[in-house]
């Protein structure tokens, strides 16, 4: 059987950081499912269909890594792509309480899934997605906080 990880996320908009660890779980599993997150408390930025649209685009050259939508509860989604493992990223210590908790919930709901947690590359501790759209806002330059071809349609996106 393929051992297969979900990577779950709002990712308004992705980022170099979520790049980086989508790609190294591609190297640890026969397949990454990215889960984009539909209906959120967080209210995106940017709707589905261009948050999807960015992930691949930005991620195209991996042939092991899938990017869908979920609008239900991640465990659900997990079991009904046959998924062993959630991937989370860590940034920093601030990140491990509320992690820990959701893999706390989630090892209660469906004890038969792992959390994996991945520590961000250094070169990207300090990058969410929620600077990014602040940074944008303010007319800063996010170009290398963002890959080039995500840099390009948010701006054709915000015209």
């Amino acid at each position: 059987m393929p051992l297969i990880a979900v990577y779950p996320g709002t990712f308004d908009p992705i980022t170099k950081g979520h790049e980086d660890l989508i790609i190294r779980a591609a190297h640890l599993f026969d397949k990454v499912i990215v889960a984009v997150a539909a209906n959120t408390i967080k209210a995106p930025t940017y709707p589905l269909d261009f948050r999807l649209d960015l992930i691949q685009q930005s991620i195209q050259s991996h042939r092991n890594i899938e990017v869908c939508a979920f609008s239900h509860l991640l465990i659900d989604f997990i079991h009904e792509k046959k998924a062993q493992i959630i991937i989370r990223g860590l940034r920093a210590v601030a990140d491990f309480e509320y992690e820990f908790q959701l893999a706390g919930m989630n090892r209660h709901l469906a004890p038969d899934i792992e959390t994996l947690f991945l520590s961000t590359s250094e070169q990207y501790a300090y990058v969410s997605s929620s600077l990014v759209r602040e940074i944008y806002r303010l007319n800063g330059d996010i170009s290398s906080l963002v890959n080039p071809i995500v840099y390009q349609k948010i701006q054709k996106y915000s015209q």
